[in-house]
């Protein structure tokens, strides 16, 4: 069991100030103490599983700030297929949860799942720790962990809300979700590098979160490039220069032995940094 906590999800989410902060900081912190034991027992135990799943989380929650949605319900009223056929239900079954459980039919669906009285009583669905519960067995019913371990955001966002609203957050959330769970193996905090063979090749027009994580690397190295996902010709220009700077053969492209010694550069880095 990877033991993700309150610190792993204060990696990931947004910084915020004032009552915005204060209602995250009690999300994160309720949620926190059960989060590990909570995700293995759906399975959601590998380091993609995590990461996609706390990176939708975070999205869907406005950054772990609110477990209700922030409109009134009003635009599902008399929606007869979220069982809403009673005046209120719109706004009395609004979508709560991390990812949000909306009208009257899922309610009592889900009640029924998690032995709890959510159609009587649906503001418990915003309850921190069930509203943690109320997303795994989302995720569980539509088998997002197959999506998951095939790395595939643009997938594991269209099963979460049936297109690809805010898929670039996505992205940049679960490659923020990558490297907090990275330093949590130890992977960074050991000086150990991630297997390079097992990173994929990347140039000029590559996209996602390893160019991330590449624009990352060569950023602590010392280059000047943004960290944007998006493999563009700043980017280029950094990794030739890496690379002419290191005897590799300069081509821009980002193969085995160039991520080899990014890798074993950012590992030195850290030994010199990290007290002994």
């Amino acid at each position: 069991m990877i033991e993700v906590d309150a610190q792993t999800m204060r990696e990931i989410a947004p910084r915020f100030s004032g009552a915005n902060a204060e209602r995250q900081n009690a999300i994160i912190t309720a949620v926190g103490e059960v989060l590990a034991p909570t995700l293995s027992a759906y399975e959601i135990n590998t380091r993609f599983r995590i990461a996609h799943f706390l990176a939708q989380t975070c999205h869907e929650s406005a950054g772990f700030r609110t477990t209700e949605e922030f409109a009134s319900g009003q635009a599902y009223e008399h929606r007869a297929d979220l069982g809403n056929v009673k005046d209120g239900d719109g706004p009395r079954y609004k979508g709560r949860g991390l990812i949000q459980l909306t009208g009257r039919a899922n309610y009592r669906r889900m009640g029924a799942i998690l032995h709890q009285d959510l159609e009587n009583n649906p503001v418990l669905a915003a309850e921190p720790v069930l509203s943690l519960k109320i997303a795994c067995e989302y995720w569980k019913d539509r088998k997002i962990n197959v999506a998951c371990d095939a790395d595939d955001v643009v997938r594991v966002t269209k099963l979460i809300n049936g297109g690809t609203n805010g898929l670039d957050d996505r992205r940049t959330l679960t490659s923020k979700a990558k490297m907090a769970l990275a330093r949590l193996e130890g992977l960074v905090l050991t000086g150990a590098a991630p297997p390079s063979q097992n990173r994929p090749v990347l140039r000029r027009g590559s996209k996602g979160h390893a160019v991330g994580e590449l624009q990352r690397l060569l950023q602590k190295l010392g280059y000047m490039v943004a960290v944007d996902n998006d493999f563009g010709a700043g980017t280029e220009v950094a990794v030739a220069a890496f690379q002419k700077q290191n005897q590799l053969l300069v081509d821009g492209i980002v193969g085995a032995k160039t991520w080899k010694l990014l890798d074993a550069m950012e590992a030195k880095i850290h030994e010199t940094t990290v007290p002994g």
